[in-house]
């Protein structure tokens, strides 16, 4: 009996894990996206928005953003959680450069003129999930709003 547990124990164990990596571009445009996608609108600001941050922070062409957002867009509908997104930003990124990702998510959310509490829910999760503390958060918020 116990060697049976032992084996169905050392099955789970001999299995690769289920997510995979994503680089940072991919991670943050996906977040970006999920924040585009909170209010279930589709606003053409707010596409315009993604496409200038992802080619401005990134450097990418046209088609390297649309490339880079239908990966991210896929990579986000099979995803059960913001974690595998955030792990990859935490890695590679600065406490300040993780506000200011805040920032483009704020900034993103206010493209379309008004932002719709589901997308604050969402850019507030995310900031929990990047270690932003609340007044670095709201920073961000106010700092976006001036932006505009």
């Amino acid at each position: 009996m116990f060697k049976q547990i032992k084996q169905l124990f050392a099955a789970f164990d001999d299995q690769a894990p289920s997510i995979e990596p994503h680089d940072l571009k991919t991670a943050l445009a996906a977040l970006l996206i999920e924040v585009m996608r909170a209010d279930t609108k589709l606003d053409h600001n707010e596409q315009h928005t993604l496409t200038v941050t992802l080619k401005k922070y990134f450097n990418l062409t046209d088609s390297e953003v649309e490339e880079l957002t239908t990966n991210a867009a896929s990579s986000l509908d099979s995803a059960i959680d913001y974690f595998q997104f955030s792990k990859q930003i935490n890695e590679h990124c600065s406490a300040a450069e993780r506000i200011e990702i805040i920032e483009l998510l704020w900034r993103l959310a206010y493209a379309d003129g008004e932002i719709d509490p589901q997308e604050e829910y969402v850019i507030r999760k995310i900031a929990g999930l990047l270690y932003v503390t609340h007044v670095d958060f709201i920073a961000a918020k106010i700092a976006a709003t001036k932006q505009k």
